[in-house]
C-alpha cells in the first residue's frame, strides 16, 4: 500500500506498507492491502505502519481523517511527528507542542492588541 500523512503545511510520510495501524473513535484498526476502501476519524495518537523492508515504523498523529482506497492510505492532520525513535517520540512531541504553544501564544497577544487598536479606532470614529 501505499501511506501518506499529511499536514496543512507538509507531507510527513510518503511510502509503502504492508499494513497500517491507527487508533479511531472505534478503537484501534489495522489496514492491510486487500481491506475494503474505509475512511474514520484518527484520534490524537500514535499510529504504526510496517514497511515492506525493516522494522515498523512510528508516527506521532493528532486528529484527523483516514481514508483507504484501493492501495492507498491517506491521513490528513493538523500536526504530526514523524522521525525520531518511538522511545524519543513523546519527549520530541511535547518538545514541538512547547514551541507550537509559545507561538500561539505570541499570536494571540498580537491579535489582542490588533482587536484592541482597532476599537479604540472606531471609538475614536464614533466621537
Amino acid at each position: 500500500m501505499i501511506l501518506k500523512v499529511v499536514t496543512p503545511t507538509r507531507v510527513v510520510v510518503d511510502t509503502h506498507a504492508e499494513k497500517v495501524t491507527v487508533q479511531g473513535r472505534e478503537g484501534s484498526r489495522t489496514y492491510l492491502p486487500a481491506h475494503i476502501d474505509f475512511s474514520t476519524v484518527v484520534v490524537p495518537s500514535v499510529m504504526s505502519w510496517q514497511p515492506a523492508e525493516g522494522e515498523e515504523q512510528f508516527a506521532a498523529v493528532d486528529e484527523g481523517m483516514l481514508v483507504k482506497v484501493g492501495d492507498e492510505v491517506l491521513l490528513s492532520t493538523s500536526y504530526a511527528v514523524y522521525g525520531p525513535p518511538l522511545g524519543r517520540l513523546r519527549e520530541t512531541v511535547e518538545e514541538q507542542f512547547s514551541e507550537r504553544g509559545e507561538r500561539e501564544k505570541t499570536a494571540r497577544t498580537a491579535l489582542a492588541k490588533l482587536e484592541a487598536s482597532i476599537m479604540r479606532r472606531f471609538m475614536e470614529l464614533g466621537s
